[in-house]
């Protein structure tokens, strides 16, 4: 397939077959964020994507799953989009479900009507970046919209149809933020009700604008003791009608998958045992993004 550069898919999605149809990001401006320093945000021409999907047609036939890449496919015009599924559902008509990131800005460009009509042509999921509900981290790490218009964005997603996973990042607050940021979050997730909160913590990426301020001392990550204390709270504040709550990605010192609401309790008492130094810690060196 035309792969361009470095391919990023959430974790879920290591068995899906891997559309690009745009390059880069659509906002590449957040603080914390090194995913795509080698592209410029572009949309690959529809000669090259045709291509890829008669591939994936001859040789991905056991392949349920399609993830569209980049950065943030749900930004392409509406009659693209279309395109894309309709290629989709005729040459691969095993596929059970689509995939793309999503963010408020592109999720705001589509109408409702819109939405459902990506979902009746096989858009199953989007995975959505909350980061932080608490609006001046969101403007200090450069992101696109504060935390109600993300969670309403979110919102209208679900009322589309379309199943929402939600990405947030513990120690984005840095020290100073790391309780505002984990209460302001537990409420604009308890408010948008996701399908699936995905939350990862925060590693240091050379050559990101976070990276450097934090060189400069103008940002203090918090240690894997403040990390836990976070999502402790993020935790416990956060309220879904179902869902599950992951903090299993290799950058989390203690991996944790919560169905909510039945199992915070039992989550809750792990990372109080974390807290008291019972139990081992994923070490640093093993950490990944």
């Amino acid at each position: 397939m035309d792969h361009q550069g470095m391919i990023i898919r959430p974790p879920s999605e290591a068995g899906s077959i891997l559309l690009q149809v745009t390059l880069g990001c659509s906002h590449g401006k957040c603080a914390f964020c090194g995913a795509y320093p080698d592209k410029r945000f572009a949309i690959k021409d529809p000669e090259t994507v045709l291509a890829d999907v008669r591939l994936a047609a001859r040789h991905c036939t056991d392949q349920r799953r399609v993830f569209l890449c980049d950065g943030d496919a749900m930004i392409l015009p509406q009659p693209r989009l279309v395109e894309i599924l309709s290629l989709i559902r005729t040459h691969l008509p095993w596929v059970t479900r689509v995939g793309t990131y999503a963010n408020a800005k592109s999720l705001k460009r589509k109408t409702d009507a819109e939405l459902r009509e990506l979902r009746e042509l096989g858009l199953g999921i989007v995975y959505m970046g909350l980061e932080s509900g608490d609006d001046e981290i969101l403007r200090a790490m450069g992101k696109s919209g504060d935390a109600a218009c993300i969670v309403k964005q979110g919102r209208r997603a679900k009322a589309a149809g379309l199943k929402l996973n939600v990405t947030v990042l513990n120690g984005l607050g840095g020290v100073e933020r790391s309780l505002a940021h984990a209460r302001a979050t537990a409420r604009a997730l308890t408010a948008m009700d996701p399908d699936q909160v995905g939350a990862l913590s925060l590693m240091l990426v050379p050559g990101t604008p976070l990276h450097e301020r934090a060189e400069r001392g103008e940002f203090v990550l918090p240690d894997a003791h403040g990390i836990l204390a976070e999502l402790r709270e993020m935790l416990a504040g956060t309220e879904l009608t179902r869902g599950l709550f992951l903090a299993d990605h290799a950058s989390n010192y203690l991996p944790l998958k919560v169905r909510l609401p039945s199992g915070k309790g039992e989550a809750l008492a792990k990372l109080d045992r974390a807290l008291r130094g019972e139990g081992r810690l994923r070490p640093e060196s093993a950490r990944r993004l």
